[in-house]
């Protein structure tokens, strides 16, 4: 009897998990919500900056949203907003059992992955001032 239990490992080898693509995009889905909230007092400085009716608060927020690690900061955080939104959309439309079979959640998860990551070029080019 006690040859036929299976040996379990000892170890997870998270290397070797193959996830489906709606399983990434909840794993991303709660790193944006993470993100989103622990750069909030970034936001809001920002916010307060923007909405200064003094001309210095007008040339620091210039000067702080010029810099190119802050644009960078600021298209994560953009991405990380999209993609959670789209995302969050994606999970209603499953708790009203809508795409819950295994092929519609594929594609409803590819869409989310594809319309985040768009949306992201266009506000991205937008933020890097190309148009």
């Amino acid at each position: 009897m006690a040859e036929m239990t299976k040996q379990r490992p000892k170890h997870l080898a998270l290397n070797e998990i193959r996830l489906p693509l709606a399983g990434f995009a909840s794993i991303l889905h709660r790193i944006s919500g993470a993100g989103l909230f622990l750069m909030l007092p970034l936001l809001i400085w920002l916010l307060q900056l923007s909405l200064g009716s003094t001309q210095g608060n007008a040339e620091m927020f210039s000067a702080v949203t010029g810099n190119w690690f802050i644009k960078l900061i600021l298209l994560g955080l953009v991405w990380a907003f999209l993609h959670h939104f789209c995302m969050g959309i994606r999970i209603l439309l499953i708790d009203i059992h809508v795409g819950v079979e295994k092929q519609q959640s594929h594609n409803s998860a590819m869409t989310v992955m594809v319309v985040s990551l768009t949306l992201t070029a266009i506000f991205g080019l937008k933020l890097l001032g190309a148009y």
